[in-house]
């Protein structure tokens, strides 16, 4: 199966997707000469600004889209690389001083087991950073849900619901200070995104949440998926512009005491 990701859609709002990076990326000291893990890399550019900041001798991006990481090797050089793999499969045998990830846990479920294992990747003394979306109670995301389940679309998904794994933010506060981190700063944080119209919302979720249901359905059933969607988010939204699409997303940081 093809990867549904298409970096020319997520990128169309780069500046937007990029400033929680920035944030995240500020919290996380640097560490020079260490070991640093990007895990959902992407295409592997913000990885770059990641390497750099933290001064690491090693930084290794890991994803599992073939399609986005055809676009990593112009940022590899100097230490950086990347990976084709499951975030969850890193060997814990070898630790980082910084486990890092941007908007790429809330694909993975079962967030009990899976924060514990990935933390077990951070070293004494050492960093772990992350952010996901906590937006799924948005009128974008609850819409997405309700067409996937109507017909035809439902049929074809097999009665697939899609699931939402992100926590509290306290719980991921109350979860790293039980596995023995540090220095907690975990923030809910609104990011304000000014769209031309309610209708670019479509263009969002395209880039990102919607892939879900593009890689279960076939090309010709996802475009009257798209069509469907459209419609009902914008009877639900109105079609009018500009449209304040505001965005929640969860920070986390922590050392390891």
């Amino acid at each position: 199966m093809s990867s549904p990701w298409n970096p020319a859609q997520y990128e169309r709002f780069a500046n937007e997707r990029t400033q929680p990076f920035l944030d995240l990326l500020a919290m996380v000291a640097p560490v020079p000469g260490g070991r640093v893990a990007d895990l959902g890399c992407g295409t592997g550019e913000l990885t770059r600004l990641l390497h750099e900041r933290t001064g690491a001798a090693e930084t290794v991006g890991i994803d599992s889209s073939e399609t986005m990481l055809a676009k990593s090797g112009q940022f590899a050089s100097g230490g950086l690389r990347f990976e084709l793999g499951d975030i969850t499969a890193c060997d814990p045998s070898l630790p980082f001083d910084v486990v890092f990830s941007n908007a790429a846990f809330q694909w993975v479920p079962g967030h009990a087991t899976l924060i514990p294992a990935l933390a077990a990747l951070v070293r004494e003394g050492g960093q772990f950073a992350f952010q996901v979306p906590a937006n799924d109670h948005h009128t974008s995301h609850v819409t997405a849900r309700d067409v996937a389940a109507s017909e035809p679309f439902r049929t074809a998904l097999e009665g697939y619901e899609r699931s939402w794994p992100v926590m509290p933010p306290e719980w991921y506060a109350e979860t790293l200070d039980a596995l023995g981190f540090a220095e907690l700063n975990v923030r809910l944080q609104v990011y304000g995104h000014h769209l031309a119209s309610t209708a670019d919302v479509v263009e969002w979720v395209k880039g990102t949440y919607l892939t879900d249901y593009a890689r279960r359905m076939s090309p010709e059933l996802y475009e009257r998926y798209l069509a469907r969607y459209r419609e009902v988010l914008l009877e639900r939204l109105g079609d009018r512009g500009p449209y304040f699409y505001a965005y929640k997303r969860i920070l986390v940081h922590a050392c390891r005491a």
